[in-house]
């Protein structure tokens, strides 16, 4: 279950105030990571130079034409920036996109991105929004800062590749709606999409240059076969060559995995082998009912390749057509044949030798989506069902209890309920720390996405409902809109299969996501029917965390009062049942509200104690969080001294866990407090530090505020005139967001350095805009700020 105690780390609107920069709950992630790692990850890269690109293709033969065409196009005197490659499938259009790329490498020095967006693979095809996420990351984003909507994170990608060299290679696109968000909007950027489509509305409307891919011609595809088994085989009779190429359709995928069977048996005659192929097609045909003689020739030479496997080999390769996505791990390969790691490692790379499968990485694979389904096929047609079954099971196993796993060694606080769905596999990993995890989270999210949807399909409803709750770590950093869906299917399931429990944890995850995007009614909706159903349940720890839920939504909408009561009470439920974890989230929550209700000295205490039972627990969020608050009310007593030691405590705590959206929220009090100690030049350092960790759309409100502070410093520190562009700036992302109360504080502060600068007259009509919006409010920071510009006005 989410965690409704804890918001995400979302802004939402109304949520943020102009002094006190806003409310915790925005902020704290409670996933800490404990306990023993098996889980190993490659040291971080934060550069921000992407470098994505696949390895090359080995015996890459011909194609000058086209290549000498993408240079025209890509690199000419008058580029196009754009161009797309098409062609049948198997013909080598990736295999020409990549090898221009990295002949090419050195004219896009500020990185290579790339994304296979599986736009013809038998499961679900990458989306935009999905592709951008990843980009983002790898241009450096932090997870925190990558904004929820498609439109968001497509305009924060331009704006990151504005004015860079970088290239863009989309591969295997199958719709114009896959490729129009990822296309730079940088005259420095070029971009190559590969597609089996023409995608004309592309070429009309975004200008794009065209190459059509056709098959190798003879000559060609023979010298392919002679470069692939030069180092095998001699003396093969050049029409025995011919005839090979033109079974395969001269379709390069087709005659590097023909070469390749007949690299592996030397001592068999061409001809011989080539009669095999011909009865392996001979009963393709008869299996299916084909769609064109070069498909047909692919899937003759993938046949005689798979009826060459020893049983093991082929018995893996077929079961991996099962798993719900075409990207895999070693492990998981592993559990879905019901083999040791080791012993699978030895035929996951016979079938990478037989070009059969792709390795990408260290213990990560991927199918060819013509292997893909060839793959699935097989299973269907050799497999027995008890045995597809079997493998079915033992692949969602997997998923389910390492997903578990995650969240039980982050401790996770919410409903971690046992996945007794399905048997533990025996090759669940651990994770040492947070890195781990979060890296093992974002390799498999996609995969566990498409673990909840297979179950879902295939009428596993309790392992469906089970994956949704065990797979919430990794799912908060996915869109949001991805994780929606998920926690749908997964509800779902678990009303058919009357899990009542079940039930109420999704839709409390459910409310979570809502608060994420500031949908506070239907957030508190959502926790309504968790919490009926926990009563219903006398579910003691589900009431009480969806309690807590509900009191962080009265603080977004600051109701303090209401708040302070909610969380008094909480506080003292919790410390009844003993529920440690439970009793610091209440206590930095009640912090916030006696804060806003201007009773500084109470919430100083309540964020001391915080402080002290998030070091009691280990959990460095938590501490974090609470010294953030505790220097905000210490600030406010006048206490400044021991404000600036806390805050830069917390400030410090954010950037060891890499947590740069909390670091942001955190700068935003660290630099109000320096303001107030008279250390100015500190303050714009903070506020300018923030502003770079909530450059999009999805944190506006926070962008706002820091803008708002860097124009405050400069007013305070006798600069006046400097402050004003910030605090325009600070309006125009404020009115964008549609946040009043936001606008209204940060038009409050416009019109101050307006008439510290001599610009009376202008300030004016701003106060009485910001007066209008502030006397819509009754929270006592409004009413202050209402006053002080009702005393200035005329």
């Amino acid at each position: 279950m989410a965690h409704p105690d804890i918001p995400g780390d979302e802004p939402v609107p109304d949520g943020t105030r102009s002094t006190l920069s806003g409310t915790a709950a925005d902020v704290v992630q409670a996933r800490d990571i404990s306990g023993g790692v098996h889980f190993h990850r490659p040291p971080a890269a934060d550069s921000g130079v992407p470098r994505q690109l696949p390895r090359d293709v080995r015996d890459f033969v011909s194609r000058t034409v086209e290549l000498d065409r993408l240079d025209r196009a890509l690199l000419g005197a008058e580029p196009a920036g754009l161009t797309v490659v098409v062609g049948t499938a198997g013909v080598g259009k990736t295999a020409l996109a990549l090898r221009w790329a990295h002949r090419a490498v050195s004219r896009f020095p500020d990185g290579q991105l790339y994304v296979n967006l599986r736009g013809y693979d038998p499961g679900a095809p990458v989306t935009a929004e999905q592709a951008l996420d990843r980009f983002l990351r790898a241009l450096a984003v932090a997870p925190g800062r990558i904004p929820d909507d498609v439109e968001g994170k497509a305009a924060l990608y331009r704006s990151l590749l504005a004015g860079r060299q970088v290239l863009v290679v989309l591969d295997n696109a199958a719709h114009i709606g896959q490729v129009r968000p990822l296309l730079p909007g940088g005259a420095a950027c070029r971009t190559i999409v590969t597609s089996r489509d023409r995608l004309e509305g592309v070429l009309a409307h975004d200008g794009a240059h065209r190459i059509t891919l056709e098959t190798l011609p003879e000559a060609d595809a023979t010298t392919l076969i002679r470069a692939l088994t030069a180092d095998y085989r001699s003396g093969d009779e050049p029409a025995d060559v011919t005839e090979l190429a033109r079974l395969c359709a001269r379709l390069p995928l087709a005659l590097r995995i023909a070469a390749e069977r007949a690299a592996s048996r030397p001592w068999m005659p061409l001809a011989e082998l080539i009669g095999n192929l011909r009865d392996e097609s001979r009963v393709w045909d008869e299996l299916s009912a084909g769609t064109g003689e070069e498909h047909d020739g692919v899937r003759g030479v993938f046949a005689w390749s798979y009826r060459s496997f020893t049983p093991a080999a082929a018995r893996m390769f077929r079961l991996l057509g099962l798993h719900p996505a075409a990207e895999f791990g070693t492990w998981v390969a592993a559990e879905a044949a019901g083999l040791p790691v080791a012993t699978a490692r030895v035929l996951l790379d016979a079938l990478v030798g037989a070009h059969m499968l792709e390795q990408t990485a260290a213990g990560r694979y991927q199918f060819h989506d013509l292997l893909r389904a060839y793959a699935t096929d097989s299973a269907h047609r050799d497999e027995p069902s008890g045995h597809r079954r079997d493998a079915v099971a033992r692949i969602l196993a997997w998923y389910l209890h390492t997903a578990h796993r995650v969240g039980t060694d982050m401790r996770h606080w919410g409903r971690i309920l046992p996945p007794d769905a399905l048997p533990a596999p025996a090759t669940v990993p651990q994770f040492a720390d947070r890195d781990a995890a979060v890296e093992w989270c974002q390799l498999e999210g996609p995969n566990l996405l498409a673990a909840i949807r297979a179950a879902g399909k295939s009428g596993l409803d309790t392992v469906t409902w089970q994956l949704g709750l065990a797979a919430e770590p990794a799912m908060h950093l996915m869109p949001a809109d991805d994780r929606r869906a998920a926690v749908h299917v997964a509800l779902a399931a678990a009303r058919r299969d009357d899990a009542r429990q079940g039930e109420g944890a999704l839709l409390a995850t459910l409310a979570e996501i809502e608060r994420t995007k500031g949908r506070f009614d239907e957030a508190a909706a959502r926790a309504g029917q968790a919490l009926a159903i926990f009563r219903e349940l006398d579910d003691r720890h589900g009431l009480r965390i969806t309690l807590n839920f509900l009191g962080v939504i009265l603080l977004h909408r600051r109701q303090f009062r209401r708040a302070v009561d909610r969380f008094e009470n909480l506080r003292e439920l919790q410390r009844v049942e003993g529920d440690i974890e439970g009793e610091t989230a209440a206590l930095f929550n009640l912090a916030e509200a006696y804060d806003g209700m201007r009773r500084h000295r109470d919430a100083v205490d309540a964020a001391r104690d915080s402080v002290e039972l998030g070091r009691e627990l280990g959990n460095r969020h938590f501490e974090l969080v609470g010294l953030i608050l505790l220097a905000r009310a210490s600030a406010n007593l006048g206490a400044v001294g021991e404000a600036l030691a806390d805050a830069a405590r917390g400030v410090a705590i954010a950037q060891e866990l890499r947590d740069t959206r909390t670091e942001g929220w955190a700068l935003l009090d660290y630099g109000r407090i320096q303001r107030i100690a008279g250390r100015y030049e500190d303050a714009l350092v903070s506020y300018r530090r923030a502003l770079g960790m909530f450059s999009d759309s999805s944190v506006s409100q926070r962008r706002a505020w820091s803008l708002d502070g860097i124009g405050a410093t400069h007013r305070e520190s006798g600069r006046a005139g400097e402050a004003v562009p910030f605090h325009r700036q600070a309006v125009e992302v404020a009115r964008a967001a549609e946040a009043p109360r936001v606008l209204g504080l940060v038009l409050a502060n416009l019109a101050e350095s307006l008439a510290a600068a001599g610009a009376d007259d202008e300030a004016v009509p701003v106060r009485w805009e910001a007066a209008s919006l502030l006397a819509q409010l009754d929270d006592p920071e409004a009413v202050e700020r209402l006053e002080q510009i009702r005393r200035a006005l005329p």
